[in-house]
């Protein structure tokens, strides 16, 4: 594929290693309050139940979060490639600053929903401009690192979240898992206008594509609201939910329908009939379901069966990051002397599904030793495929639509986790006890997703390959 001439990111011969450090740090800075509010807020719930209304109502403040950021992401990732990522991510971050300054002196249940859902339409922003723009500043054969050391932040995040979370409620108060992002948040606004390239913007853009943009909201958030509220706010079969997933296929048909007409859609149909993308979204959702399996089940094993704490549990789980850090590392720098990633994500889903395979063996003893051993292994595989799709993705468009090609693919991703979470949380359900037993059956059916997800992916065309070993000139 030939790339595009025109760039939003430095001339490779001008982009000194240390002005290349700065840029990406502050993209990770500028990341890292999503990334923590999701895992910081955890803590938080049941204090803040206990001061604004039950348990059951604050679930929506995480509902409210994931719904508003999924449903906005590709219109980020498009407004990102017509006006230039660096002022729109700007915009997105400080956004996320007054939304989360609104929830830490919210006084009611419903200030503090309709501030969350402000947080994530700014954090569906952060998270895919962010991701864009290292694709604007790293070369195609340099993309693998450096993406996969944003996916260690990530897990870093994930393990600190929730210890951050129980110190600030502890010690301070629920308010301040939410002005924590503050500092964090101005440090990194600061340093965008210093360290980031201004970008380059469409000459002439065409009118947005609203209407198809609000059918994408209203399609995704009818069937995230579906996954989520499913067999537990609302029965299995019951016409609120069939209502909801009748609106869900309307709107999605509308939505295709009007791509196919729009002059400058927001998520056009020809990207996803390109194979690396299409093969890339199928793989993403199908790896992050299988994640699911892990995030959920393992910490209720560890407890229920192993008699560990919820905080040894959490610890335990972290363990997976360990390999994902090593898998992520070694991958970049091979894909970098090397330019071949194409096999690299299918022997990342086939080590996930063994790793779910060897914890299914392992759940009716819980012992905590083979259960480390199987995270880490799963940790290893998930870190061959997730971040190296987005890199694959990056690799085989241009540059003028870098930014719609990976919101699209986080969009994909975000459903394959709530489609996850919902399909083997009913699996779970349905094997009854006792519990390790569930969670054996659980993890069974996650190593099948994650094997399809091997056998999709085999799929990639071979472009990708020689996608990945360009130069930039």
């Amino acid at each position: 594929m030939v790339m595009s001439t025109l760039t939003h990111a430095l001339p490779r011969s001008d982009a000194r290693p240390t002005t290349l450090r700065a840029a990406f740090a502050v993209l990770v800075l500028a990341m890292l309050p999503a990334v923590l509010d999701q895992t910081v807020l955890a803590t938080a719930l049941p204090t803040i139940a206990a001061q604004l209304g039950s348990i059951g109502d604050v679930s929506h403040l995480v509902t409210v979060y994931v719904l508003a950021s999924t449903a906005t992401t590709p219109l980020w990732g498009k407004l990102g490639d017509r006006h230039g990522r660096r002022a729109l991510l700007a915009g997105a971050l400080s956004l996320f600053l007054l939304a989360s300054a609104a929830c830490g002196v919210a006084h009611s249940l419903e200030w503090l929903i309709v501030a969350r859902g402000v947080q994530g339409v700014a954090a569906g922003g952060l998270m895919s401009l962010a991701m864009a723009s290292v694709g604007d500043l790293v070369a195609p054969r340099e993309r693998a690192r450096w993406q996969g050391r944003i996916a260690t932040v990530f897990a870093g995040a994930a393990v600190a979240g929730p210890l951050i979370g129980g110190v600030l409620v502890e010690h301070a108060s629920w308010r301040w898992v939410f002005y924590v992002n503050l500092p964090l948040g101005l440090a990194a606004l600061a340093g965008l206008w210093r360290f980031l390239p201004a970008g380059t913007r469409e000459p002439a853009p065409r009118p947005l594509d609203v209407l198809g943009a609000g059918l994408l909201a209203v399609a995704s958030a009818s069937a995230l609201l579906a996954l989520s509220w499913g067999g537990e706010t609302i029965a299995w079969g019951s016409p609120e939910l069939v209502a909801l997933a009748a609106l869900a296929v309307a709107a999605g048909a509308a939505f295709a329908v009007r791509e196919r007409r729009a002059a400058d859609p927001v998520v056009p149909l020809a990207l996803l009939g390109t194979p690396t993308v299409r093969v890339a979204a199928a793989g993403l959702f199908l790896v992050t379901a299988s994640l699911f399996a892990v995030i959920v089940f393992v910490p209720v094993l560890l407890q229920v069966s192993g008699g560990f704490s919820p905080t040894d549990a959490g610890l335990l789980l972290a363990t997976m990051t360990v390999g994902m850090t090593g898998a992520t590392t070694i991958a970049g720098r091979r894909i970098a002397r090397t330019g071949r990633l194409r096999r690299l994500p299918v022997l990342g889903a086939s080590v996930m599904a063994s790793a779910l395979t060897g914890l299914a063996l392992a759940a009716p003893s819980a012992s905590p030793v083979l259960v480390v051993a199987g995270l880490m292994v799963f940790g290893a595989g998930f870190g061959l495929t997730s971040q190296l799709l987005v890199v694959a993705v990056q690799n085989g468009v241009e540059r003028t639509r870098i930014g719609v090609a990976t919101s699209t693919t986080a969009f994909f991703r975000a459903f394959g986790g709530a489609t996850g979470a919902a399909a083997l949380g009913a699996v779970f359900a349905a094997a009854g006890r006792p519990v390790a037993d569930a969670v054996q059956t659980t993890f069974v059916v996650a190593a099948v997703i994650a094997a399809v997800a091997a056998l999709v992916m085999t799929a990639l065309p071979a472009g990708v390959d020689r996608d990945a070993a360009l130069r930039d000139g």
